[in-house]
């Protein structure tokens, strides 16, 4: 039977490549996503290149409900991919209360949410890969942002330890500067100067991360649990200044 990989935030950019990933490691993959058109596109693009291991979901993460109703349709997990998330800019004196709720309510608690109904599906040896990002070490112009990846990372290593004993492991991937369409939309000043920062002096791409959710993901590893992959090109190495 093949494993079925779930993935959140599938039809986005960065989830795209990391279902395309999944599906050529051979898992049968459950995209979810909250917008049906881009779900609905992926899905043919995939088709359109002969790539039939996957199932669409349209949920929205932050509805018990909906949670309740799409992890009903599976029997067995063996890889949960939380990759769907919740990013914007503001300066520290501007942001209220409800900026960080909002950031706390997907990029948190509807990972814990998802993660609370799927690890009983999971079998010895289940997979939980966490996106977080290197902003949890530190960033200007999003301390809300900063905070809930922070706080999953804390998710992330609490709980590797309780659910060590059930042989899932959980792990997060923290990207850096990826090239997505959200940072094509920065102006050309703007782009420049956060490639100014990278010791690469480069993006990275969405394979990228999906290559490291494989490796974090795949069947055969078997002995790393509650760990943070950084990929980021060499950028949390602080060399070249706060980013």
């Amino acid at each position: 039977m093949t494993s079925l990989g779930v993935v959140t935030g599938g039809a986005g950019g960065i989830g795209k490549a990391i279902v395309r990933r999944l599906a050529s490691d051979g898992f049968h993959v459950a995209i979810v996503d909250r917008d049906r058109e881009q779900l609905e596109s992926l899905a043919t693009q995939l088709r359109s290149q002969g790539i039939r291991n996957f199932e669409t979901h349209v949920c929205d993460l932050t509805s018990g409900d909906e949670l309740d109703d799409l992890v009903g349709r599976w029997t067995e997990v063996a890889a949960l991919v939380n990759n769907a998330g919740l990013f914007d800019e503001s300066g520290l004196l501007n942001l209220v209360p409800d900026d960080f709720r909002r950031m706390y309510e997907l990029n948190l608690i509807a990972v814990a949410e998802l993660t609370r109904r799927v690890a009983p599906l999971m079998p010895h040896g289940g997979k939980i890969v966490n996106i977080a990002s290197r902003a949890y070490l530190g960033a200007r112009n999003h301390a809300h942002y900063v905070a809930a990846k922070a706080a999953l990372v804390g998710y992330t290593r609490a709980s590797a330890i309780e659910l060590a004993a059930q042989g899932i492991l959980v792990n997060a991937v923290a990207p850096g500067l990826v090239d997505t369409p959200m940072l094509r939309a920065l102006s050309p000043e703007r782009l420049q100067a956060q490639l100014a920062l990278q010791p690469t002096g480069e993006a990275g791409r969405p394979e990228d991360i999906a290559n490291a959710v494989s490796f974090l993901a795949a069947p055969k590893m078997s002995f790393i649990t509650g760990q943070v992959l950084l990929v980021d090109g060499g950028k949390s190495l602080g060399g070249l200044g706060a980013g």
